[in-house]
């Protein structure tokens, strides 16, 4: 009998992989991304140190009337891009967690650019 894998389980080993180059540090944070089911976190990240330099939630805003997720994760990408401003942080590396680069994930790339952050 053939087991089946978890998608999950193959994101988290892909991100793995991935992390081994990915180190972000307080002039050059990494930009770590992670989807629930329901909400959407994003986070500034100091490996050197191991702290969090910003963090930003979907938890934090209120969902529209709408309720269109690519708005909630378009103000998301917003908030996260002006307290990123206000450390000084113009240059970030993008981690996407082994998630595939679209949909949301796509949409907060694009917005934080839009708003002056390099990567």
């Amino acid at each position: 009998m053939i087991k089946s894998t978890s998608k999950n389980k193959l994101r988290i080993k892909r991100h793995r992989r991935k992390r081994r180059s990915l180190y972000g540090t307080s002039e050059v944070p990494r930009l770590y991304v992670f989807r629930s089911l329901k909400n959407f976190y994003v986070n500034l990240v100091d490996d050197v140190n191991g702290t969090t330099l910003v963090s930003e939630s979907s938890l934090k805003m209120k969902r529209s009337s709408d309720n269109k997720e690519n708005s909630l994760t378009k103000e998301i990408a917003e908030s996260l891009a002006n307290k990123a401003a206000n450390l000084g942080i113009k240059k970030i590396i993008f981690d996407k967690s082994g998630y595939k680069y679209h949909g949301k994930i796509k949409e907060l790339a694009d917005k934080l650019r839009e708003k002056g952050l390099e990567f």
